[in-house]
């Protein structure tokens, strides 16, 4: 198997050193940018399945990078984020980041955190189509519409809509999408769930005030409407 690309985004070198070394010895085949600007591009020009990326980068910050990625890509993206800096890791995940990492971290935990993101494209799914209504979700192909024009999601909000999706009408616990969507191995705060299931139902057109697509179940969770 071709090992997977990793871009790590950090204005430190030592930090990118400690890191890469890291996801290599884990066979993975390690990219370095010094900045947003060079991950753009790099980016650009070269397939990479994951980036992890400093928050606190000079010129063009983390979160505008995020930013700016987002308009082209779906990459998976880990952000690395000072530990008393909840706002970026909040803001980080409205933009579009896919987990966190907060600093100082052990590169063990990157690792682990790059390999359970990973882990998800390499799910094998049915080749399956639900149709809800107005909502159609094509799970061997990746592709989503709402009616009859397609959305455009990022490759975790896919997941979890997937995930909500293998169970129409079922009320799916915070937990439970963590370990469908993030793995068993995740760590992190729950309310990661939350953060994404506000950017689906923008991205569905699924109003925040009244959601008819994916529905909270108070003091649960949440489920996809049946049709």
């Amino acid at each position: 198997m071709t090992a997977r690309t990793v871009l790590v985004v950090d204005d430190e070198a030592n930090i990118r050193t400690l890191v890469g070394d890291y996801l290599r010895r884990d066979g993975f085949t390690v990219l370095e940018a010094g900045s947003g600007e060079e991950a753009i591009d790099t980016v650009a020009r070269t397939a990479v399945d994951l980036i992890v990326l400093d928050v606190r980068l000079p010129g063009i910050d983390g979160i505008e990078t995020l930013r700016r990625l987002r308009r082209t890509s779906d990459v998976y993206v880990l952000l690395l984020t000072a530990r008393v800096e909840e706002a970026d890791r909040i803001v980080g995940l409205e933009v579009g980041a896919d987990d966190y990492v907060t600093k100082p971290f052990s590169p063990r935990e990157v690792v682990a955190r790059v390999r359970a993101l990973l882990r998800r494209r390499d799910t094998s799914r049915p080749a399956d189509r639900v149709d809800l209504g107005a909502l159609t979700v094509d799970l061997a192909g990746r592709d989503v519409s709402v009616d009859g024009a397609g959305v455009t999601l990022t490759a975790l909000e896919f997941d979890l809509l997937a995930a909500l999706a293998s169970a129409p009408g079922r009320v799916f616990t915070r937990r439970q999408l963590i370990e469908r969507v993030w793995g068993w191995d995740f760590f992190g705060d729950e309310r990661i769930v939350d953060v994404h299931v506000r950017k689906l139902r923008k991205a569905l057109g699924d109003p925040a005030e009244d959601p008819h697509i994916v529905l909270t179940v108070r003091g649960v969770g949440y489920k996809l409407a049946a049709a």
